[in-house]
Protein backbone atom coordinates (compact mmCIF):
# COMPACT_ATOMS: atom_id res chain seq x y z
CA UNK A 1 0.00 0.00 0.00
CA UNK A 2 1.26 3.52 -0.69
CA UNK A 3 3.28 4.81 2.26
CA UNK A 4 1.73 8.27 1.91
CA UNK A 5 -1.82 6.96 2.40
CA UNK A 6 -1.39 6.96 6.17
CA UNK A 7 -0.29 10.59 6.11
CA UNK A 8 -3.28 11.45 3.90
CA UNK A 9 -5.55 9.96 6.57
CA UNK A 10 -3.87 12.01 9.27
CA UNK A 11 -4.10 15.17 7.18
CA UNK A 12 -7.80 14.59 6.52
CA UNK A 13 -8.52 14.13 10.22
CA UNK A 14 -6.48 17.18 11.19
CA UNK A 15 -8.37 19.25 8.63
CA UNK A 16 -11.71 18.22 10.14
CA UNK A 17 -10.60 18.91 13.71
CA UNK A 18 -9.06 22.26 12.81
CA UNK A 19 -12.13 23.48 10.92
CA UNK A 20 -14.54 22.25 13.59
CA UNK A 21 -12.89 24.47 16.18
CA UNK A 22 -12.77 21.54 18.63
CA UNK A 23 -10.69 22.33 21.71
CA UNK A 24 -11.08 19.13 23.73
CA UNK A 25 -10.27 16.08 21.64
CA UNK A 26 -9.93 12.35 22.35
CA UNK A 27 -8.09 9.89 20.12
CA UNK A 28 -9.84 6.54 20.62
CA UNK A 29 -7.21 3.92 19.92
CA UNK A 30 -4.26 6.28 19.94
CA UNK A 31 -1.62 3.57 19.42
CA UNK A 32 1.89 4.96 19.47
CA UNK A 33 0.65 8.54 19.68
CA UNK A 34 1.43 9.64 16.14
CA UNK A 35 -1.89 11.45 15.62
CA UNK A 36 -1.66 13.00 19.10
CA UNK A 37 1.69 14.52 18.18
CA UNK A 38 0.08 16.23 15.18
CA UNK A 39 -3.04 17.28 17.10
CA UNK A 40 -0.94 18.88 19.80
CA UNK A 41 0.38 21.34 17.22
CA UNK A 42 -3.08 22.79 16.54
CA UNK A 43 -3.30 26.15 18.37
CA UNK A 44 -6.96 25.63 19.27
CA UNK A 45 -6.34 22.48 21.33
CA UNK A 46 -6.80 22.95 25.07
CA UNK A 47 -7.21 19.32 26.18
CA UNK A 48 -5.95 16.22 24.40
CA UNK A 49 -6.64 12.64 25.49
CA UNK A 50 -5.40 9.39 24.01
CA UNK A 51 -6.68 5.98 25.05
CA UNK A 52 -5.71 2.46 24.04
CA UNK A 53 -5.97 -1.00 25.56
CA UNK A 54 -2.37 -1.89 24.66
CA UNK A 55 -0.04 -0.83 27.46
CA UNK A 56 3.05 -1.31 25.28
CA UNK A 57 1.95 1.19 22.63
CA UNK A 58 0.83 3.59 25.35
CA UNK A 59 4.42 3.63 26.53
CA UNK A 60 5.50 4.50 23.00
CA UNK A 61 2.89 7.27 22.90
CA UNK A 62 4.12 8.79 26.15
CA UNK A 63 7.67 8.68 24.81
CA UNK A 64 6.64 10.32 21.50
CA UNK A 65 4.84 13.05 23.42
CA UNK A 66 7.63 13.47 26.00
CA UNK A 67 5.21 12.89 28.87
CA UNK A 68 6.87 12.81 32.28
CA UNK A 69 4.95 10.26 34.35
CA UNK A 70 6.02 12.02 37.54
CA UNK A 71 4.89 15.42 36.28
CA UNK A 72 2.41 14.94 33.40
CA UNK A 73 1.06 18.03 31.64
CA UNK A 74 -2.48 18.95 32.66
CA UNK A 75 -3.61 19.47 29.07
CA UNK A 76 -2.40 16.09 27.79
CA UNK A 77 -3.49 12.67 29.05
CA UNK A 78 -2.61 9.23 27.69
CA UNK A 79 -4.18 6.29 29.49
CA UNK A 80 -5.36 2.72 29.18
CA UNK A 81 -9.01 2.52 28.24
CA UNK A 82 -11.64 0.81 26.14
CA UNK A 83 -14.09 2.14 23.56
CA UNK A 84 -16.82 0.18 25.33
CA UNK A 85 -16.98 2.19 28.55
CA UNK A 86 -16.10 5.56 30.02
CA UNK A 87 -13.99 4.35 32.95
CA UNK A 88 -10.99 6.22 31.55
CA UNK A 89 -13.09 9.37 31.20
CA UNK A 90 -14.19 9.21 34.80
CA UNK A 91 -10.58 9.04 36.00
CA UNK A 92 -9.54 12.67 36.14
CA UNK A 93 -10.93 13.99 32.85
CA UNK A 94 -12.93 17.11 33.64
CA UNK A 95 -15.43 18.67 31.26
CA UNK A 96 -16.98 17.57 28.00
CA UNK A 97 -15.36 16.27 24.82
CA UNK A 98 -15.71 18.36 21.64
CA UNK A 99 -14.44 15.75 19.19
CA UNK A 100 -13.61 12.04 19.14
CA UNK A 101 -11.42 10.35 16.54
CA UNK A 102 -11.24 6.70 15.53
CA UNK A 103 -8.40 6.53 13.00
CA UNK A 104 -8.31 3.04 11.46
CA UNK A 105 -9.53 1.48 14.70
CA UNK A 106 -13.20 0.55 14.34
CA UNK A 107 -12.32 -2.48 12.20
CA UNK A 108 -10.36 -3.85 15.17
CA UNK A 109 -13.59 -4.13 17.20
CA UNK A 110 -15.54 -7.39 17.24
CA UNK A 111 -18.83 -6.78 15.37
CA UNK A 112 -20.87 -7.93 18.37
CA UNK A 113 -19.38 -5.10 20.42
CA UNK A 114 -20.12 -2.27 18.01
CA UNK A 115 -23.39 -1.46 19.73
CA UNK A 116 -21.58 -0.96 23.04
CA UNK A 117 -19.03 1.28 21.34
CA UNK A 118 -21.86 3.27 19.79
CA UNK A 119 -23.49 3.79 23.18
CA UNK A 120 -20.21 4.90 24.77
CA UNK A 121 -19.04 7.26 22.03
CA UNK A 122 -22.30 8.73 20.75
CA UNK A 123 -24.50 8.64 23.85
CA UNK A 124 -22.22 8.76 26.91
CA UNK A 125 -19.42 11.01 25.58
CA UNK A 126 -21.59 12.69 22.95
CA UNK A 127 -19.03 14.98 21.29
CA UNK A 128 -20.20 17.47 18.70
CA UNK A 129 -17.95 15.75 16.14
CA UNK A 130 -16.91 12.11 15.65
CA UNK A 131 -14.43 11.32 12.87
CA UNK A 132 -13.94 7.70 11.78
CA UNK A 133 -11.71 6.30 9.05
CA UNK A 134 -11.70 2.66 7.95
CA UNK A 135 -10.55 0.57 4.97
CA UNK A 136 -12.73 0.30 1.89
CA UNK A 137 -12.93 -3.45 1.22
CA UNK A 138 -13.81 -2.89 -2.44
CA UNK A 139 -10.41 -1.29 -3.03
CA UNK A 140 -8.42 -4.28 -1.75
CA UNK A 141 -7.82 -5.78 -5.24
CA UNK A 142 -5.99 -2.56 -6.18
CA UNK A 143 -3.61 -3.36 -3.33
CA UNK A 144 -3.03 -6.80 -4.90
CA UNK A 145 -5.18 -8.64 -2.35
CA UNK A 146 -7.41 -11.66 -2.91
CA UNK A 147 -11.11 -11.54 -2.01
CA UNK A 148 -10.64 -13.39 1.28
CA UNK A 149 -7.68 -11.30 2.45
CA UNK A 150 -7.79 -8.46 4.96
CA UNK A 151 -5.25 -5.67 5.35
CA UNK A 152 -4.21 -6.42 8.93
CA UNK A 153 -4.47 -9.60 11.03
CA UNK A 154 -6.11 -7.59 13.81
CA UNK A 155 -9.08 -6.59 11.65
CA UNK A 156 -12.35 -8.30 12.55
CA UNK A 157 -14.04 -6.99 9.40
CA UNK A 158 -13.58 -4.62 6.49
CA UNK A 159 -16.63 -2.84 5.11
CA UNK A 160 -17.64 -2.12 1.55
CA UNK A 161 -18.80 1.45 0.97
CA UNK A 162 -22.44 0.35 1.12
CA UNK A 163 -21.92 -1.54 4.37
CA UNK A 164 -20.07 1.38 5.92
CA UNK A 165 -22.72 3.90 5.00
CA UNK A 166 -25.48 1.61 6.19
CA UNK A 167 -23.88 1.37 9.63
CA UNK A 168 -23.17 5.11 9.73
CA UNK A 169 -26.71 6.09 8.77
CA UNK A 170 -28.06 3.75 11.44
CA UNK A 171 -25.86 5.34 14.10
CA UNK A 172 -26.72 8.84 12.94
CA UNK A 173 -30.42 8.16 13.02
CA UNK A 174 -30.38 6.50 16.43
CA UNK A 175 -28.11 9.03 18.11
CA UNK A 176 -29.13 12.35 16.58
CA UNK A 177 -26.18 13.02 14.27
CA UNK A 178 -25.71 13.87 10.60
CA UNK A 179 -23.17 11.78 8.68
CA UNK A 180 -20.90 13.37 6.08
CA UNK A 181 -18.60 11.20 3.95
CA UNK A 182 -15.26 11.57 2.19
CA UNK A 183 -12.78 9.35 0.36
CA UNK A 184 -9.08 9.33 1.20
CA UNK A 185 -6.42 8.23 -1.26
CA UNK A 186 -6.28 7.78 -5.00
CA UNK A 187 -9.71 7.37 -6.59
CA UNK A 188 -10.66 4.37 -8.70
CA UNK A 189 -13.61 5.07 -11.04
CA UNK A 190 -15.50 1.97 -9.85
CA UNK A 191 -13.97 0.87 -6.55
CA UNK A 192 -13.63 4.24 -4.82
CA UNK A 193 -10.62 5.04 -2.61
CA UNK A 194 -8.55 2.93 -0.27
CA UNK A 195 -9.87 4.65 2.87
CA UNK A 196 -13.37 5.85 3.63
CA UNK A 197 -14.10 8.52 6.22
CA UNK A 198 -17.23 9.69 7.99
CA UNK A 199 -17.72 12.85 10.04
CA UNK A 200 -20.66 12.62 12.43
CA UNK A 201 -21.93 16.07 13.44
CA UNK A 202 -24.40 16.37 16.29
CA UNK A 203 -27.85 17.67 15.41
CA UNK A 204 -28.29 19.04 18.94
Amino acid sequence: MPTDLHQQRIDAVLHEIQHSGARRVVDLGCGNGELLVWLRELPQIERLIGIDIDTAVLGEARHALNIDLLDPPAQLKVCRGSFENTDWYARGVDGSIDAAIMLETIEHIEPGRLSRVEETVFRALRPALVVITTPNKEYNPIHGMADHEIRHPGHHFEWTRTQFRSWCEGVAGRQGYTARYADIGQQHPVLGSSTQMVCFESDQ
